[in-house]
């Protein structure tokens, strides 16, 4: 497997000094972070990250995220002009050697939570969410719901400039049922694989987060029968998935263990991270080891030694701790801690596989 961090540039708190310390680091996920939904990606934006990763000695391995276009998602009449801009900026990744887009397809909340600054009984801080609190706020609430709590941080997902057009996101998406978003999705695969195919760039959609409906929006990527219809929509390993644990991992019903081997051959990124369920649609993001959340991560490394998985891992989000000031669930220190821990379970379950 190809170890690697989340890298959100050099107004990043985490510097890449810090993230080439830790032992067996591959390289970095980044991304351009003034890049909007539709823009293309130019050559020379991405050569120029690219060489400030290179020069600490390490590789840009992918892309998280080349959001998609709402109009995309939404099956609007201008849908094709974004689909061409989107595989422009695949053309143009392919021709820089970066290998991996992590995207997703959710209308309006790409990723939600309702606390940001959970306080754990040791005095950590984690994300927490709680549908219970979505339940009793509007839409549009859930803005300042994160807005509140972010640190000073901006958030991908949650631009102000969503914000300011939540009216028109809302008026696209009415009506849109879950088939619906399926075909816009199946549209814009049949459109950007075959072009995956030429550049050889792998896409890898994200589930949703949480994996559950969220004010009657429709969502597509929460479990199994879900991404099973997705990546045989338009059959090729270019059409994959990035297998999160804790996405997925946050409702009890999906089998993780079950659901990596039905995807084997079409996981071309993972984000391993851990969650503790607390009730109903409620649950916190742990610490990484399986002792400290719900999942049985030695099963979940296991499952993906046996499927022969050897792509791009990093660890996902992270407990604030030891007074660390970072963006929520992307600081250095517990996303280290948990990369090693997740090394020591390769290592076993590879160990054991040859015994």
């Amino acid at each position: 497997m190809k170890w690697t961090f989340r890298w959100y540039g050099s107004d990043d708190p985490v510097t890449l000094d810090n993230i080439r310390q830790i032992p067996n680091m591959y390289g970095v996920v980044g991304t351009l972070t003034h890049k909007l939904p539709g823009d293309v990606w130019e050559i020379h934006e991405i050569e120029a990250l690219k060489k400030e990763v290179e020069a600490k000695g390490l590789t840009l391995a992918g892309i998280e995220s080349v959001s998609v276009h709402d109009s995309i998602k939404a099956g609007t009449a201008d849908r094709d002009k974004y689909i061409e801009n989107y595989k422009q900026t695949i053309r143009n990744l392919g021709a820089c050697d970066v290998k991996v887009i992590c995207y997703s397809f959710k209308p309006i909340f790409g990723w939600a939570k309702t606390n940001l600054n959970y306080e754990l009984a040791d005095g950590s801080h984690t994300l927490e969410y709680d549908d219970a609190v979505v339940q009793q706020i509007e839409p549009k609430q859930m803005y300042g719901l994160i807005k509140g709590q972010t640190s000073g941080f901006e958030l991908s997902g949650w631009e102000p400039e969503r914000l300011e057009k939540f009216h028109e996101l809302e008026a696209m998406y009415e009506g849109l049922t879950e088939e619906g978003l399926f075909q816009n999705f199946k549209y814009f695969l049949e459109a950007i694989i075959p072009v995956c195919e030429e550049a050889d760039v792998k896409m890898a959609v994200h589930p949703d987060d949480p994996p559950f409906n969220m004010f009657e929006y429709p969502r597509i990527t929460k479990n199994k029968e879900d991404i099973l219809r997705i990546v045989n929509a338009v059959d090729s390993p270019y059409n994959g998935v990035t297998f999160c644990t804790g996405s997925y991992g946050a409702n009890p019903e999906n089998d993780l263990v079950d659901m990596i081997h039905a995807l084997k051959g079409k996981i071309n990124f993972v984000h391993f991270r851990n969650v503790k369920i607390l009730g109903h649609r409620h649950f916190l993001e742990s610490a990484h080891l399986s002792s400290e959340g719900s999942l049985d991560m030695y099963a979940i490394m296991e499952a993906l030694v046996e499927t022969g998985f050897d792509g791009l891992v990093r660890p996902d989000h992270g407990r604030a701790i030891w007074d660390e000031v970072a963006r929520p669930g992307y600081g250095l220190y517990d996303r280290a801690l948990g990369l090693s821990y997740l090394q020591g379970l390769e290592e076993a379950a590879v160990k054991n596989s040859k015994k």
